[in-house]
């Protein structure tokens, strides 16, 4: 989620969304990269829509740069 989206949540559930951490500073940060790009990477489906265009699960990754 962008910035927007993270205050959404946070004023709409009281959610604490941290933003993704593409070059972590700690090793709690390290973790959380690793952690979420093990996931997505696991997760079923295209890379690219009919159009060509990325899908959202390619954005996440470009963006956690896995």
């Amino acid at each position: 989620l962008n910035a927007a989206g993270r205050e959404h949540f946070k004023r709409k559930e009281g959610a604490n969304l941290k933003p993704p951490a593409p070059n972590p500073k700690t090793k709690k940060d390290a973790g959380r990269k690793k952690s979420f790009c093990a996931r997505m990477s696991g997760v079923k489906g295209p890379m690219k829509d009919k159009k060509g265009k990325p899908t959202r699960k390619a954005l996440a990754l470009r963006k956690w740069k896995c």
